[in-house]
């Protein structure tokens, strides 16, 4: 049987939390740099413990005013340090309600453009694999993720998105592009049945591109998200593909 993860991101304002915790097999928590502080954090967390979620901690550019969806100019080490606090802070209170850390996946433009450039990534997944040598990265498959997080020895879970447009080349289509957002629940569908059976992802300009994603993110910020993933989780089961983590590889 084929086993898809379903991935949300969690902790970030939205009403949904609660919802999608009951739908999706991992949880994306929002570190406090985009969104999120202790008090929400330590919600979703031992929500995660409680419903068997898979939980892994989702940092990324300090900018709680664009919703780390801007890319920052600032020294490295400035970023590296960042992303340093936010882990820690969610890892400390996973330690605390006696949850397991198991990944780590980027938010927004610190996504996108450790997605696109290798040697920024590397710098990145280096400073995780620093921390945490056995935390997984959620990593956009066929990106420069997937290459940095090979490169530095970090496991891999291999993420696609069911909401977002795909460029020709693999990447995301911008938020400020038309079509970037995809809001047809039966396209939503159609594209997730047709990953877990073929894996396969068709672009924004009707380029089929192979993926071996073992994760499927679902936003919560999406218009009708909760009744959205119930749809793509119900469609899934009756296709006979099995929701549950999956394994990372080693």
């Amino acid at each position: 049987m084929t086993t898809i993860d379903l991935n949300a991101d969690l902790g970030e304002g939205m009403d949904t939390d609660d919802e999608l915790l009951a739908i999706v097999s991992s949880a994306s928590i929002a570190c406090g740099g985009h969104a999120g502080d202790a008090s929400t954090i330590r919600r979703v967390l031992a929500q995660c413990g409680e419903m068997g979620v898979r939980a892994g901690a989702h940092p990324g550019y300090v900018d709680r005013k664009r919703f780390g969806r801007f890319r920052l100019v600032m020294p490295l080490k400035q970023l590296l340090d960042q992303l340093r606090s936010q882990i820690m802070l969610v890892r400390t209170i996973a330690d605390e309600v006696g949850v397991s850390l198991a990944y780590v996946k980027l938010h927004g433009a610190l996504a996108n453009q450790t997605a696109e450039e290798l040697a920024f990534a590397v710098g990145v997944f280096g400073t995780i694999h620093a921390m945490s040598p056995s935390m997984a990265v959620l990593a956009l498959d066929n990106s420069q993720q997937v290459r940095a997080a090979m490169a530095v020895g970090l496991p891999l879970i291999r993420e696609a998105y069911a909401d977002r447009a795909y460029t020709s080349a693999g990447q995301l289509v911008s938020r400020s592009d038309p079509g970037a957002v995809i809001e047809d629940t039966d396209a939503v569908v159609e594209r997730c049945l047709r990953l877990a059976r073929r894996g396969e992802i068709v672009a924004i300009d009707g380029t089929v591109l192979t993926s071996k994603a073992q994760s499927i993110c679902l936003h919560g910020d999406t218009p009708g998200a909760v009744q959205l993933a119930r749809n793509v989780r119900s469609a899934l089961e009756d296709a006979g593909v099995d929701v549950a983590p999956t394994s990372p590889e080693v």
